[in-house]
């Protein structure tokens, strides 16, 4: 292992790896997961997690508490009651996206009448009944990836799945939006649920979730917040308005995994109805029994880890205060990242950070007048883009530091062209503005060495 995987893995936790969504672990993860393997609970049903149950339980509701903020007599009756679910742990923010959907669906077309609701009868059968033409999702194009599995697995196909353009800031445009949901209603397709983000995976955008909420409060439809990166956001008093709306939500999705500093495989789904996730219940006889206290039967997985140990941990070692200074933290690194970027004339940033994800890119010095007065023709944005996408690799293969890429959009000449951007995650505690210079620098010095003329030559050769 040691020659084999270990020396070939990638350093994850290393203060200039500002790329991705993955940073180091506190200390005290490595002794739980030790004691999580040893005891190896089930937490799929209490009789193989007869402590972990409850405890889970009580961990999903102190942020489900910081989400909604309801009272506290309200969580004395819903944490530890059988009929209820605040939250859902489960491997991650894909399988959290597709609970929340899944049931936003089976709640609005469940059983009516002589209608059984569509566990039972299926899809066609609920949009037959109920007098639709259609079912659909509607976000903006910056949606997860997993809202298309979503929509597959949910019968609805991924053209069902409605993108609405953002806007400049990443945020989806609210007046489009609204022309969507009276064009959906127009059409007599019912909307399954608006998708609100927080966070955009690509750049960090924050869309307006109280309007959004709005217009989802006045179709009556179904409110699902993705927060998976940016939920955490909660925690700081700071920021915590760049979220204003997600109480309103129906349901939000939040990793442990990314910005509360947990071991990967700990997604969540949080429910303001605690009834809701009974529309997807599902029991067996020999497990996750009627009226049991059974983890699994409101969940889409089956066998799982006592992930909530590290959960559990992570509130109570790091806190909320903890929490809030690292949110703070890694959004003014961020800050200070976008301030060093518009110093140097190297670099272009792309968008204003929101929280604590940017993008940007290079600019060959030859081009770089230009830039600057947003003059740049369609074909020099293409061949900043084979820049970009060179530095980028040739920087993952130097191993010096890590930066990602992605693929945004701009208007050239009237006309939408694909735009390469430099993406940049800021969340690891270890990382300083040295490293931050440090990564920059490094950069610079590979977008020498790679020369615009022999970058020309390169690729007209490969042309």
């Amino acid at each position: 292992l040691s020659s084999n995987v270990i020396s070939h893995s990638i350093h994850t936790s290393s203060p200039r790896f500002i790329g991705h969504m993955t940073a180091a672990l506190p200390y005290f993860v490595q002794p739980l997961a030790k004691l999580m393997t040893a005891m190896n609970q089930n937490a799929v049903k209490i009789e193989t997690a007869k402590a972990f149950s409850p405890y889970e339980r009580q961990a999903l509701a102190m942020i489900h508490q910081l989400i909604y903020n309801f009272s506290d007599r309200f969580y004395a009756q819903h944490i530890q009651n059988s009929e209820s679910t605040l939250g859902i742990l489960l491997s991650g923010g894909t399988t959290a996206n597709i609970t929340a959907l899944w049931c936003a669906r089976n709640n609005f077309l469940g059983p009516k009448d002589d209608f059984l609701g569509i566990e039972k009868e299926g899809l066609t059968a609920a949009l037959d009944y109920y007098g639709y033409k259609g079912a659909v999702v509607i976000g903006s194009d910056l949606m997860h990836y997993s809202f298309e599995k979503a929509a597959d697995l949910l019968g609805i196909g991924t053209r069902g799945l409605i993108k609405i353009k953002s806007d400049r800031n990443n945020r989806i445009d609210i007046p489009a939006l609204r022309q969507a949901v009276a064009d959906c209603r127009h059409q007599n397709k019912h909307i399954i649920a608006i998708v609100g983000i927080a966070g955009t995976t690509d750049s960090g955008g924050v869309d307006s979730l109280s309007d959004m909420a709005e217009i989802a409060r006045e179709a009556n439809v179904h409110f699902h917040v993705d927060a998976a990166w940016g939920g955490p956001v909660i925690f700081s008093q700071q920021h915590r308005h760049k979220l204003f709306g997600i109480e309103r939500a129906d349901s939000v999705t939040i990793d442990g995994h990314k910005q509360m500093y947990l071991p990967m495989g700990i997604g969540m789904v949080f429910l303001r109805d605690p009834i809701m996730a009974q529309a997807i219940e599902k029991n067996a006889s020999y497990t996750m029994r009627k009226g049991s206290f059974d983890l699994g039967k409101r969940a889409l997985e089956g066998s799982r880890p006592a992930m909530a140990l590290f959960l559990h941990a992570g509130l109570n070692l790091i806190g909320v205060k903890g929490y809030e200074f690292l949110i703070d933290e890694g959004i003014r690194k961020t800050q200070y990242m976008a301030d060093r970027i518009r110093s140097l004339a190297e670099f272009q940033l792309l968008a204003k950070p929101e929280i604590n994800l940017l993008i940007y890119r290079y600019i060959p010095e030859s081009l770089r007048e230009s830039a600057a007065k947003n003059k740049l023709t369609e074909s020099e944005n293409q061949l900043i883009n084979r820049f970009n996408e060179r530095l980028q690799k040739a920087q993952r293969q130097a191993g010096r530091s890590f930066i990602s890429r992605t693929t945004k959009t701009t208007i050239c000449s009237g006309k939408e062209i694909p735009i390469i951007a430099l993406r940049a995650v800021i969340a690891n505690p270890l990382t300083t503005e040295n490293d931050i210079d440090a990564v920059l620098n490094d950069q610079i010095e590979i977008a020498l060495e790679i020369s615009m003329p022999n970058f020309l030559e390169t690729t007209e050769n490969v042309a």
